[in-house]
């Protein structure tokens, strides 16, 4: 099911950060949120994912506003991946990510043969297998970050949002969890993710959204939005496009919108 912002203004403290908001994020593909920074990526994301309450507009999901959704069927739909997500106690792997099935347990109440299932496919989705038997605490950067994308997948959300999953990762787990999630998009999920590099945004997403300022500049189709003008009013660059060995055009800046 379509989730949908429709009006959506966002307020921190006494500070607008959002301003109008319309996008039909699809189900079944990957939307990528991009733009400078402090244009608002992280409202958005944790907006759409029912964690901030917006002054006007609202999100909602196949039709339903997320504000009317029952917390623990909200978190059993949407699954939000944190910027910078960390761990700081020694847990083992398989108990985080066993922690992704609380929204579908009874208060106290042990791991049923479903959640059993969801574990395990959710271990296997995201390759950490060997790492079971080891404390998070313990992993690599790379690891750690399949691991708690392991936990939102135990979940079995329809909605997967990440924000800025990429993050301190080298360049070959970077590529890793791009294909993941598109693989997860592929199985029906919906993914949406805050990136900052333009490359990876064309490599992996369907759609985008670009922000300038808490304000939209461009949404639809990554082949559109990924585009000479848009780019320049977004981010203020010149961008050189270029092809890959699969057909997709790559946005590479190469400097700074000359003034007029």
């Amino acid at each position: 099911m379509e989730l949908s912002a429709s009006d959506l203004s966002v307020s921190l403290g006494k500070r607008r950060v959002l301003h109008g908001i319309n996008a039909v994020l699809r189900p079944g593909k990957v939307t990528a949120i991009l733009g400078p920074n402090g244009s608002g990526k992280s409202t958005l994301v944790r907006t759409l994912a029912g964690l901030l309450t917006p002054d006007a507009g609202r999100v909602t999901l196949g039709g339903t506003p997320l504000a009317r959704l029952d917390p623990r069927e909200r978190a059993r739909r949407m699954g939000y991946l944190p910027q910078e997500a960390t761990v700081h106690w020694d847990v083992g792997v398989a108990d985080l990510v066993a922690l992704g099935r609380l929204p579908h347990r009874a208060p106290f109440a042990g791991l049923s043969t479903e959640d059993h299932a969801a574990i395990d496919s959710a271990i296997e989705a995201t390759g950490v297998r060997s790492l079971a038997g080891r404390l998070v605490t313990q992993l690599s950067g790379g690891e750690r970050a399949r691991v708690l994308l392991a936990r939102v997948l135990a979940g079995e959300p329809q909605w997967l949002l990440a924000d800025e999953p990429l993050a301190s990762l080298d360049p070959v787990h970077q590529l890793d969890l791009l294909d993941r999630l598109r693989a997860l998009a592929a199985g029906g999920m919906g993914v949406v993710i805050v990136l900052h590099d333009l490359v990876q945004a064309a490599r992996a997403a369907d759609d985008v959204l670009l922000l300038r300022e808490g304000r939209p500049v461009a949404v639809g189709p990554a082949a559109t939005t990924l585009a000479h003008q848009p780019l320049r009013e977004a981010f203020g660059v010149e961008v050189m496009v270029i092809g890959d060995d699969q057909g997709r055009l790559l946005p590479v800046p190469i400097g700074r919108v000359k003034p007029a």
